[in-house]
């Protein structure tokens, strides 16, 4: 049986990844402060470039991180905050505009503004995902923040709007609810990871967060404080991967481990003639390959991932108000040289970004790969979600109720 608490606050981030699903377990101490008191991940196969390609692989994955968090955090889980990526996903600007009735802006006004701007013509295979207000104008007076209360005849709204497919929302939905979790809402990666990473002055200033993950590269800008352009690239850490397992003739899961450990984004950042070993395919016999070598196979995908990086900052329109730079995330950005190499092809300051905010099991979050899973429960506290409470049922009968709740809402 779990070690269980007391009933206090918590909020969980599940983070589905194309290489692995990490789920993060938030409690709102005495202070309102978030503090970290479980961690979960486990491998999984079910994803490719942010879309669900196995629902049972991704399911078993879920499974086994939850479990793991569980354990650390001493309760059962049994709602979370759930990440979504893909290059379905697109990002739009747009804007609404309403007549105040009584010469000033109420609360039903501010909704049938915004409701102006969520009226954008969709196709019947995608949905709003988020709709996130940027400022307000009222009559000439623009650059509003907060118009409730204000006077005058004409109130207009500008907003960021994200879409995404139908159907990867729903097998999203499938893999979760199989995993006998309830979500309140699913939230853009680029979204998330931005709530963990920058903070208030980088967005004011102007920012592009890049979160750079095994099968995607998410974008989000932010300029004056708002949010005003996403996009989601379809290439992350996986093709590197691919080319070290090509080019090295070894397994993809060592491809991967010599990518992490030893791997570097540029062949000349490398100053001394250094070896590893490399295993073979198949039971052949390992060998000994330079670093150098290593790092020359790495740099042509790297340099594709900036180049491609470059040009959506580039087509938004927003490249030259970034006075913050860019902040890069996501586990392929612990590769060596990186950010340098991402100053040379973008011409901007770049540094990487690590979540901030937070206490409790610092030393284990304290990376860009879990920039998501704590940006999700960040996320959900700004936008005052409801935190849960810790449960009270032995932990081995919420799994039980779990499975059962996920398969009656499949078949039923």
């Amino acid at each position: 049986m779990a070690r269980l608490r007391k009933k206090e606050e918590i909020i969980v981030g599940l983070d589905i990844g194309t290489s692995k699903v990490c789920v993060v377990v938030g409690e709102l101490n005495g202070e309102g402060e978030l503090e970290i008191i479980g961690l979960g991940t486990a491998p999984s196969k079910g994803m490719k470039k942010g879309s669900v390609i196995a629902i049972d692989s991704t399911v078993e994955a879920i499974d086994a991180a939850l479990e793991e968090a569980e354990l650390m955090a001493g309760c059962a889980l049994n709602e979370a905050y759930v990440n979504i990526s893909g290059n379905h996903v697109q990002g739009i600007n747009s804007q609404g505009v309403v007549a105040l009735k009584d010469r000033e802006v109420k609360k039903t006004d501010i909704q049938r503004v915004l409701d102006g701007a969520r009226a954008i013509p969709l196709t019947h295979d995608r949905d709003i995902l988020h709709l996130i207000p940027q400022h307000y104008q009222i009559d000439d007076q623009d650059s509003i923040l907060k118009p409730l209360g204000m006077s005058g005849v004409r109130l207009e709204a500008k907003a960021h709007l994200v879409t995404a497919s139908k159907t990867s929302i729903q097998n999203i939905n499938k893999c979760v609810t199989q995993s006998g979790l309830t979500f309140p809402a699913i939230i853009l990666d680029a979204i998330a990871s931005s709530e963990a990473i920058l903070n208030e002055d980088e967005k004011e200033l102007g920012v592009a967060l890049v979160d750079i993950g095994a099968g995607t590269t998410d974008i989000a800008i932010f300029e004056s404080g708002s949010l005003v352009h996403t996009a989601v690239l379809p290439i992350g850490g996986d093709q590197i991967t691919n080319d070290i397992a090509i080019g090295m003739r070894t397994p993809t899961p060592d491809a991967e481990r010599i990518k992490i450990k030893y791997g570097c984004a540029k062949s000349n950042a490398i100053r001394h003639e250094e070896t590893l070993q490399v295993p073979g395919v198949a039971g052949r016999r390992p060998k000994k390959l330079s670093r150098t070598l290593l790092a020359e196979i790495i740099e042509p995908r790297v340099e594709e991932i900036l180049q491609m990086i470059r040009k959506e900052i580039r087509s938004s329109g927003y490249e030259d108000l970034l006075a913050s730079g860019l902040v890069l995330t996501g586990g392929t950005t612990q590769l060596d040289g990186l950010c340098e190499f991402a100053e040379e092809i973008t011409g901007l300051p770049v540094k990487r970004g690590m979540p901030q905010g937070v206490g409790g099991l610092i030393d284990l979050v304290r990376s860009p790969v879990y920039g998501t899973s704590i940006g999700l429960i960040q996320y959900a506290i700004k936008q005052n979600q409801r935190p849960l409470l810790r449960s009270a049922v032995p932990q081995q009968w919420v799994r039980h109720l779990k499975r059962l709740k996920g398969w009656f809402a499949e078949f039923f």
